[in-house]
């Protein structure tokens, strides 16, 4: 088999590259057939958990075009259907998918070979009739939205055809989890795909993926049973995008000592060790990251989540997820000191108290 022109024209600058997912208006244009898995669904979003004077602090932003609006809740939320495309004769080559003259990216450009990029394999050998892919561009740069959204997609994707993913590895606990979940796809980087099958919802959080979220806890609960408990610190250290917070240390040990909580460290423990320490946790704190979904995907609904957020990098995405798990969300903004930040103790002590 050759490999498919998409490759060299796209090299030519003739295709820009699609993300993949959230590109259902794309999928479906090249599609054979498409379908409703799930339907949407409309909510009202819960008032974040903070203190009066917070949101002045922050400087700058991430995935979150309105703090005050998003923190204030009381929106209405549509959330979009879980939609299925069915796609024949299919390329999955160096982590980007290829249709046609169509390029989906599947992982940011750190993590696929620059070399394969531009001198793709003559042949490929792996031929595959009915494929599902369920892991996505977001996933594979972000371990909190591999763990949110891939994971569960996995059950759509099991469903209907082979689960595919490619071979590329990012993230240290990623194989535990695979395991924990009973997740066993078909990893390759240079596939030809007969059928393939591809799942779009345009980061929607409705009551189907709800289902598949709580099914997957439920999963973790059962290997590692929920023993109620006050808290759980994760720290992030310097694990995922730079953002220090400079006592760190101080407020996980200040917790422990007067309210006893746990700590866990990303850096250090096995993906059991950090399950073993969130389950049963009243509240989970951390730093604003993806670490942090460790604790959310165990956290049973009435539970609380308070994130010390870097202010100039406010983020809303944990409270999405928090929101659609009937979680408490709350959060601090730190107070800027150079490049990096840090948090006020009393603060969190007067925001724990809102909970």
């Amino acid at each position: 088999m050759f490999s498919p022109i998409a490759y060299t024209r796209y090299l030519k600058g003739l295709k820009k590259p699609h993300s993949m997912f959230r590109e259902g208006k794309v999928l479906d244009s090249l599609a054979v057939k498409s379908w409703e898995i799930a339907p949407g669904n409309t909510n009202i979003s819960p008032k974040a958990y903070f203190l009066e004077g917070q949101l002045k602090r922050i400087t700058g932003t991430a995935y979150i075009d309105d703090p005050k609006a998003v923190m204030n809740g009381r929106l209405r939320v549509n959330h979009e259907p879980t939609r299925a495309y069915m796609l024949k004769d299919v390329w999955m080559i160096n982590g980007f998918i290829y249709k046609g003259l169509h390029n989906f990216r599947l992982h940011p450009a750190s993590q696929v070979n620059k070399k394969t990029n531009y001198f793709p394999p003559i042949i490929v050998d792996t031929e595959i009739d009915n494929a599902a892919i369920y892991s996505s561009s977001e996933g594979n740069e972000y371990f909190g939205l591999w763990l949110t959204d891939d994971c569960a997609n996995y059950s759509l994707a099991a469903s209907v055809g082979v689960p595919i993913t490619s071979n590329i590895i990012p993230y240290s606990h990623m194989l535990q989890y695979e395991s924990f979940l009973e997740m066993n796809p078909f990893r390759t980087n240079a596939a030809y795909l007969k059928n393939a099958v591809f799942f779009d919802d345009n980061w929607s959080n409705n009551n189907s993926k709800h289902e598949r979220f709580s099914k997957n806890r439920n999963k973790l609960l059962s290997l590692f049973p929920a023993t109620s408990h006050p808290g759980v610190f994760i720290l992030r250290r310097n694990s995922g995008l730079s953002r220090v917070m400079l006592n760190e240390i101080e407020i996980a040990e200040q917790l422990r000592d007067k309210y006893g909580f746990k700590i866990v460290d990303v850096t250090q423990h096995s993906a059991s060790e950090i399950i073993s320490a969130c389950a049963g946790a009243k509240v989970l704190i951390g730093i604003e990251g993806s670490h942090l979904f460790h604790g959310l995907m165990v956290l049973e609904p009435g539970a609380s989540i308070l994130v010390f957020q870097p202010p100039n990098r406010f983020s809303g995405v944990i409270k999405i997820t928090a929101d659609m798990e009937n979680l408490n969300y709350g959060f601090v903004v730190g107070i800027q000191k150079e490049d990096n930040f840090y948090i006020n103790l009393e603060e969190v002590k007067r925001t724990l108290e809102l909970f």
